[in-house]
């Protein structure tokens, strides 16, 4: 009788990796809904600074829509623009992309061969 009890007692502590069959296991947790788009226009106009310097003097700056990464909650958004060399000499139009997190810019990079930026609509902000 004893050893009935320590058996069932341990039914109600079997997590959803346990090697138990699916029906005894405990549900996983839902996972969490993804925060909403970020307005990247409006981040890229209060933040410009802090994607280009003002020594380059960007110049028709361009975004595109928001992508929820898969994996995580960052959205991210390529940015284009016009811009100058430290010396001023015209540099071109030049690409990043941005990695924003509950509303903020937590992270900006030049493009490289393997980002789809090339392919993206970009808007006027």
């Amino acid at each position: 009788m004893a050893g009935a009890a320590l058996l069932l007692s341990g039914c109600g502590f079997a997590d959803m990796r346990a090697p138990l069959p699916e029906f005894m296991r405990a549900k996983a947790p839902d996972p969490a809904p993804p925060d909403p788009p970020p307005d990247v226009k409006q981040l890229m106009r209060d933040n410009l600074e802090r994607v280009f310097t003002s020594a380059s003097q960007p110049a028709h700056v361009r975004v595109s829509a928001p992508r929820h990464e898969p994996a995580g909650t960052n959205w991210t958004a390529c940015v284009r623009a016009d811009l100058n060399s430290v010396i001023g000499k015209p540099l071109g139009t030049q690409t990043y992309r941005l990695t924003v997190n509950a509303g903020a810019i937590i992270d900006r990079r030049r493009v490289e061969d393997d980002d789809n930026c090339s392919s993206e609509t970009y808007e006027p902000i």
